[in-house]
């Protein structure tokens, strides 16, 4: 029998300690009331319908409980879910604690932070400078901590940072391949871009959206902070500077429909949009792909239109 979720196979019996992840009460079309939940340990996460929930389950089994959970894996439309058979709180006398489910980023958050600080010397822009150190300075409680998004890519403690490392090295690495981008400007968006995502989620465990995450978003959210802290280091905020600085953020997820307020209009613009498109979506077929066998294709990938990729049987690494 499996010991973590990422071990267990299809029509597989589960019987593991996990952690509820997120905990939704739905109605049935009989009018019943159920719970949708997501549970996780370090090594994956996996969900599962409580059906026929009473008032006495639905206050006991809510986001951030630590659960012995006892089923079967199977799958629904393309995605492994978990019929269950019994849910049952863990006893504090276990000492369990929700760090122990919850996945981390591959670097510390004081190993990240010395990266990233030491490369801001790079950005050779004084406003530039000023206003990314003011931020992350101002963030970085929650910026070494935070998912980089409530699922899909870097969906752990530490993937928001981690997130923005990686895009920085993709950065630095094409600087070097093409002259004609002003690496300053680029590596200031990258450092930026999804910083307001410490306003719009709530933190690396049962992840959900702030009020202000639902009704303004991350975008908004971030260049509405590179306004004050313009104000905060007397940087007049209609400077060319701060402008390019401002639309590095607002296009930086490429195209209206998907979140932003402009299409990119500067080369560095572009660049930010694709490398942040390019590591996300590395890390959600690289996630999917872990827990694929060589020959098989991978569960269906919901932020990649739904797409399944094959896992080949040869040059395994």
């Amino acid at each position: 029998m499996s010991t973590q979720l990422a071990d267990s196979k299809n029509g597989e019996s589960l019987n593991l300690v996990v952690l509820i992840k997120h905990a939704e009460v739905r109605v049935a079309k009989n009018g019943k009331k159920f719970i949708s939940l997501t549970f996780q340990d370090q090594s994956d996460t996996i969900s599962g319908m409580f059906w026929d929930a009473q008032d006495a389950d639905i206050q006991l089994f809510t986001t951030g409980k630590i659960v012995h959970l006892s089923g079967q894996r199977e799958t629904y439309n393309g995605q492994a879910q978990v019929k269950i058979s019994g849910l049952k709180l863990a006893d504090p006398s276990e000492g369990l604690q929700v760090g122990q489910f919850v996945k981390q980023a591959p670097m510390t958050a004081e190993q990240m932070a010395t990266v990233i600080n030491q490369e801001v010397f790079n950005i050779d822009n004084a406003k530039w400078n000023r206003i990314v150190r003011f931020l992350l300075q101002k963030h970085q409680d929650t910026f070494y901590q935070h998912p980089a998004a409530k699922s899909n890519h870097h969906d752990f403690t530490g993937g928001l940072a981690f997130h923005t490392l990686s895009m920085m090295r993709l950065a630095k690495a094409i600087s070097q391949q093409y002259d004609q981008v002003n690496y300053a400007l680029l590596l200031s968006g990258v450092l930026l871009h999804d910083l307001g995502k410490t306003i719009e989620l709530s933190g690396p465990v049962g992840t959900e959206y702030t009020l202000a995450g639902n009704l303004i978003g991350h975008i908004v959210l971030i260049d509405e902070e590179i306004v004050e802290a313009c104000q905060s280091l007397n940087i007049d905020p209609a400077d060319e500077d701060v402008m390019l600085l401002r639309h590095m953020i607002l296009a930086h997820h490429g195209l209206l429909e998907y979140g932003s307020p402009e299409r990119p209009k500067l080369l560095e613009a572009e660049i930010l949009h694709h490398i942040d498109e390019l590591d996300a979506s590395i890390n959600m077929i690289t996630k999917a792909l872990q827990k694929t066998a060589p020959g098989d294709f991978s569960e269906k990938i919901f932020g990649l239109d739904n797409r399944r990729f094959y896992q080949p049987t040869i040059n395994q690494k």
